[in-house]
């Protein structure tokens, strides 16, 4: 098959685009229309509550399918999940992009219907997260391996996911990363707006779960010598969200700021911190994290293999409340070393982490398959 021929793609697992929500969202969207520009047609599966009232997006094809997962809770996500896999084997794709796997990978035998290869990006070691019960993470696992055995492909988004899925599955994957916007003109404005000053507080941006270590920075922040504002972005209006904002209601130092949707202001919030946390633990490369380095911000990383594979040596680590406080507490914002980590990390984004690059990547995947 010709490398510019004009394939017929489907993504599937996400909340639909634009973009209201998350990372899938965010790469659907960022993807779709690069392979829409570059002459292929993309369908992209939408739950009908999705927000966009339109059928079309930058020449990218929206079907709705039924969902209602606010009502049906998990039982509406399986019907999603369902309901798209079983309109693709119904429909003339070259190609279908299914976005995580749970619990999508419980139908992935639909796949026999229909002639299209079926690729999966497989995100983190969903079964690890906390908020599984004991009953739901054997689920949870069996549905990785359920991926793992009915994909054409499958895609690792950061390196240490890759080196996983070859020591437990000994299958190979295609590492396509995510990308990143990158805002060259931010601006200070919104200091004012939240009353803060440049340089004099410290932040995180997360959803409030616990595999996100939210608890462990904060005691750390709480307890350092430098008793700054630190800002909780995320929605806290959950059970996890209330017990953080019980246990930190005294320290003085913690706002909880609720979830912040406007890019230029999380930018612009993220650029002038004294320093940034990321605590996610789970796997994957997290968009969040690569926003933070479009966002020139001096990050600190939670210590594992995936937030390394990314930063390398441009950020720095902790594993412990003890880190958090000697971080805070030695932090020199003029330290030349923090400059030469921002333009470390400027350049992966512009090198590696880039939408471009990323949906070339997944053309010459399909491609590829489709030679096979």
């Amino acid at each position: 098959m010709a490398i510019d021929k004009q394939l017929n793609i489907a993504i599937l697992g996400t909340r639909g685009i634009p973009n209201h929500y998350g990372g899938f969202e965010e790469c659907a969207e960022q993807i779709s229309w690069r392979m829409v520009q570059r002459g292929h047609r993309v369908t992209v599966y939408s739950p009908k509550e999705n927000r966009y009232p339109e059928n079309e997006w930058r020449g990218v094809q929206i079907r709705r399918v039924f969902c209602n997962e606010d009502r049906l809770r998990i039982v509406g996500t399986f019907l999603f999940d369902y309901l798209c896999l079983r309109d693709v084997s119904k429909r003339d794709f070259d190609v279908v992009l299914e976005l995580g796997y749970v619990p999508s990978a419980f139908f992935f035998r639909l796949k026999k219907k229909s002639h299209a290869v079926l690729i999966t990006n497989m995100d983190g070691m969903e079964w690890q997260r906390v908020k599984w019960n004991r009953f739901i993470k054997p689920f949870v696992r069996k549905c990785e391996r359920n991926g793992v055995k009915y994909s054409d492909a499958m895609v690792a988004d950061n390196l240490g996911i890759q080196n996983y899925l070859s020591n437990c599955y000994g299958n190979r994957s295609s590492f396509i990363p995510y990308g990143a916007k990158v805002l060259e003109d931010v601006s200070d404005e919104v200091l004012g707006e939240f009353h803060l000053e440049p340089l004099k507080y410290h932040m995180l941006v997360a959803r409030l779960e616990p595999e996100n270590n939210i608890q462990m920075i904060l005691d750390g922040a709480s307890k350092s010598s430098v008793q700054q504002p630190f800002l909780v972005i995320g929605n806290h209006e959950t059970r996890y969200g209330n017990f953080l904002k019980k246990r930190y209601r005294d320290s003085g130092i913690i706002r909880f700021f609720g979830g912040i949707y406007d890019f230029k202001k999380l930018t612009g919030l993220r650029k002038h911190s004294r320093l940034y946390f990321h605590g996610h633990s789970v796997g994957g490369t997290n968009p969040s994290l690569l926003e933070a380095m479009a966002s020139n911000a001096r990050i600190c990383a939670h210590d594992n293999p995936f937030n390394r594979s990314v930063l390398e040596d441009d950020g720095a680590y902790f594993s412990l409340p003890d880190d958090v406080i000697r971080l805070i507490d030695s932090m020199n914002p003029d330290d030349r070393i923090w400059g030469e980590r921002i333009e470390s990390n400027r350049k992966k984004l512009k090198g590696i982490y880039n939408w471009d690059y990323v949906t070339t990547q997944y053309l010459e995947l399909f491609h590829s398959l489709l030679q096979e």
